[in-house]
């Protein structure tokens, strides 16, 4: 069952105006699906992972993320796999305290880990960004799709520069099977 929130690209576009400064292509009343594949082949991949970041819910964002990364960084080990460790954890369970637990990792994480990464796209799918003594200000919603697209373009620059293309292609055409409900 598909998991596409959109009827048309226009409309992820107006709900996430961002957008509009991370994509080079304009927004389109094509099925978003189409408009993805349509980015892969005019060779927009950078765009085209951006785009399906902001496409999938925020778990199922998640859980791309921790895939893609473990399908460039393959085993690592138990100890700097903590922030992949409690992404998934949340992925399996998203309760808050696996949420908060994932966020814990990820803010102590090196910002150029694509680990840490994770672990943030994980702990900044729901909860506050700010709260007491302060109003509480609920997370907003674009800030897994940003840690999860960090995520994967972190991960991509382990491979050389030929293999890049081809690695974000398939980890592309995974978040379009994962979009479509096929994964």
């Amino acid at each position: 069952m598909s998991v596409v929130r959109f009827a048309t690209t226009q409309a992820l576009f107006e709900t996430f105006p961002e957008l509009s400064q991370r994509i080079s292509a304009e927004p389109t009343e094509q099925f978003p699906t189409e408009f993805l594949q349509s980015l892969v082949a005019a060779g927009k991949i950078e765009d085209a992972v951006t785009f399906c970041a902001y496409l999938l819910p925020r778990r199922e964002a998640v859980w791309w993320a921790c895939e893609c990364v473990r399908a460039r960084l393959g085993n690592v080990e138990e100890g700097p796999a903590a922030g992949l460790l409690a992404a998934e954890a949340w992925v399996e369970a998203p309760d808050d305290e696996r949420r908060q637990a994932a966020l814990d990792v990820g803010t102590r994480g090196d910002c150029n880990d694509p680990l840490t990464w994770v672990a943030l796209a994980a702990g900044w799918a729901g909860g506050f960004l700010v709260s007491s003594p302060y109003p509480s200000i609920p997370m907003p919603q674009y800030m897994t799709a940003r840690a999860t697209r960090t995520a994967i373009l972190i991960s991509a620059l382990s491979a050389n520069s030929q293999q890049r293309p081809a690695y974000l292609q398939a980890r592309i055409a995974d978040g379009i099977r994962l979009a479509e409900g096929e994964a």
